[in-house]
């Protein structure tokens, strides 16, 4: 029974996102399209145990969500004419529904412009697009954000109210209004990607039905925008997607320099650098620097002089500490961890945990034991995440068979 129940759950959760997003579109807004997926999920614990998981479980929820919010409409309104006429819009809204519709009237789009409409603050863009579209929890985006839950929950509240009282369509934009509109929905794709990549909480490292969403949604996009950057975004996913199999051992990170790259995926490789040369022949732009870098890690190696030149590139498009932390650690692979050293503590990021990550790797390299020691100890009270945090205390008990590095006394 608890095997069955975790069955319904995970495939509750895949759909979910996908569920929520048709019933926004079917009931025109966030309120009723929530309550009506609360209760279509109440109705599948009541009927799919027993008489199984159907065929098409997105189609049955969503068929489950719109008769509830029918029969809520008709509760709460008593038949009122205002009642009689939403719902018969939501009737004939599902009248004309088509699971063969091209990808540009994917619900999901249409949910993400509406997410990203530029009458919403940024920040309230992208924790609404992450909390609807892709059902991550207050608590996950506040770990993307470096933000508190309660600051979040907030921002996704004010986002709501502001659409609903702005009237703000949920639709795709027309092709005039399109280049205005990406950056921040490439934005969105991309904190997905890296909420999957590394999860913010939880104890594996990985959520693949994450990476996969946003991997789909790029290519969606890419279909609707001629625009190098959603390509250079999408070839940027596919590489660092590409490495997936070996990222874990038996649920245990491995950083790239020890991971098995047989194991990585040949296909979304060959994608990836296909779509980097593309982008590459037109204009440099951040995302396709940052698939050109991707691109430049290789199954045979990772040609880090290259690395290093995109990352100067990097620097001239996004002058950040972050990209001049990566920097440093590409030098360091390729002149050294003490070249690399100095690189690194001229930034001085004591409260960024992978700042601290970033030196204890290039000390131990050094054989500088303790230092090591403390500085992986700063990053591991820093990180929440549960597999992130048992690879720092595996780094750590390494360093015991690390010998204490000669001490030079002054001569008497």
């Amino acid at each position: 029974m608890n095997d069955a129940r975790a069955t319904i759950d995970a495939v509750y959760r895949a759909e979910a996102p996908r569920v929520l997003a048709t019933l926004i579109r079917l009931l025109g807004g966030f309120e009723r399209a929530e309550e009506a997926l609360h209760d279509a999920w109440l109705a599948a614990l009541d009927s799919w145990p027993a008489k199984g998981i159907p065929a098409n479980p997105r189609a049955w929820l969503v068929s489950a969500g719109r008769f509830k919010a029918i029969d809520r409409i008709r509760r709460e309104a008593r038949f009122s004419a205002a009642s009689d006429e939403l719902e018969r819009q939501i009737e004939l809204a599902a009248l004309h529904e088509d699971d063969d519709a091209p990808a540009i009237v994917d619900d999901q789009l249409r949910l993400i412009f509406t997410c990203c409409h530029p009458a919403l603050a940024p920040d309230a863009q992208v924790a609404l697009t992450l909390r609807e579209i892709c059902g991550l929890t207050t608590e996950e985006i506040a770990a993307a954000y470096l933000s508190k839950p309660v600051t979040i929950a907030q921002r996704i509240v004010r986002a709501k109210s502001k659409i609903r009282d702005a009237r703000i369509p949920y639709a795709v934009p027309g092709p005039e209004e399109l280049p205005d509109r990406i950056e921040t929905v490439l934005q969105v794709i991309y904190l997905v990607f890296n909420e999957g990549y590394l999860a913010s909480s939880g104890t594996s490292a990985l959520r693949t039905d994450l990476c996969a969403e946003a991997i789909r949604l790029a290519r969606l996009l890419d279909t609707l925008i001629e625009e190098p950057e959603v390509k250079g975004l999408l070839a940027l996913m596919l590489l660092q997607d590409a490495r997936r199999a070996a990222r874990l051992r038996d649920g245990e990170i491995v950083p790239l320099e020890e991971q098995d790259r047989a194991l990585w995926n040949s296909a979304q490789i060959a994608e990836g650098q296909a779509l980097v040369r593309r982008v590459l022949a037109g204009r440099f732009s951040l995302y396709s620097v940052q698939a050109a870098i991707a691109a430049s890690h290789l199954p045979q190696g990772s040609d880090w002089p290259r690395i290093v030149d995109f990352y100067d590139m990097l620097l001239q498009l996004d002058p950040s500490p972050i990209v001049e932390l990566n920097r440093a650690v590409a030098v360091a692979m390729r002149d050294g961890p003490a070249v690399g050293l100095t690189l690194v503590d001229e930034l001085a990021m004591p409260d960024y945990r992978l700042w601290h990550a970033a030196r204890a790797d290039l000390l131990r390299r050094m054989g500088r034991g303790e230092e090591a020691r403390l500085a992986y100890a700063a990053a591991l009270q820093m990180t929440t995440q549960e597999a992130e945090r048992r690879f720092i205390a595996r780094r750590i008990a390494e360093l015991d068979s690390i010998p204490p590095k000669p001490q030079a006394f002054p001569r008497a």
